[in-house]
């Protein structure tokens, strides 16, 4: 199985640290984001990543080569100008196969373990579910959510009311972890930009997306005051642990 990890936005939110350097190579914890995505992912076996970038990318290989010193094999999917999340992927579909895959955001910070991602992707195909979206409570930040999961694990479109008949309605936040399948990009552009939500939205309406609630730590890194914060955490669990 292939893991992506989408980094070729701009992260205007984050100017001006991100005017001379990649988001993802914003450090926290002593690290470049996106290296605690690589880590991961090399310790759940994860041997082949995909990292697509646009705005300075290459600076982000130059900063992490072909991957060899993580345990991984990097490939790099070098887009001219940035392709949203579903044209990324769709641009990257060649590096990434015809298998179901692993994406991550590159400017989220979790501690989910990628190892999961393999069963959840047992239950995708054509014919089936198209996503498996990795969900978690609301943030301050985002007290709305974005989509709602049922008892069943399956997720709905809050904006649909007339096909969400359960109750309690869970409104769960989209952690920009998910697990799909090659056919749900099966309509888009490999050249033009596209975003990731009208693909999801359409195949929930079509009852093709599960989900799962995590219920660890993770962090939507969209602000220099969050990176702050993130690094303070990070910093302060290595302190606690060189204690003992």
């Amino acid at each position: 199985m292939r893991a992506m990890i989408l980094a070729a936005g701009r992260g205007e939110r984050m100017r001006p640290l991100t005017n001379a350097l990649p988001k993802p190579l914003l450090r926290a914890g002593g690290r470049p984001l996106i290296l605690w995505h690589i880590l991961r992912l090399s310790r759940a076996g994860f041997h082949d990543i995909v990292i697509n970038h646009a705005w300075l990318g290459h600076k982000l290989e130059q900063a992490l080569g072909d991957g060899r010193q993580y345990g991984v094999r990097l490939h790099y999917s070098a887009e001219s100008t940035a392709l949203e999340t579903a044209g990324g992927i769709a641009h990257a579909l060649p590096l990434l196969g015809e298998s179901p895959f692993l994406v991550i955001n590159g400017d989220v910070w979790c501690d989910w373990q990628p190892q999961q991602a393999r069963a959840l992707a047992h239950g995708l195909s054509p014919k089936r579910d198209l996503a498996c979206l990795l969900l978690t409570d609301n943030p301050a930040h985002h007290p709305q959510g974005d989509f709602l999961l049922d008892p069943n694990g399956r997720v709905h479109d809050p904006r649909a009311r007339q096909t969400v008949t359960f109750r309690p309605q869970t409104h769960l936040t989209f952690t920009g972890i998910g697990v799909y399948h090659p056919a749900l990009f099966a309509g888009v552009r490999a050249d033009q930009p596209a975003p990731l939500a009208p693909l999801l939205r359409k195949a929930m309406q079509q009852g093709q997306v599960a989900g799962v609630h995590y219920h660890g730590a993770w962090m939507d890194i969209g602000t220099p005051a969050r990176l702050a914060d993130l690094d303070a955490r990070l910093q302060a669990q290595a302190s606690s642990l060189h204690t003992f």
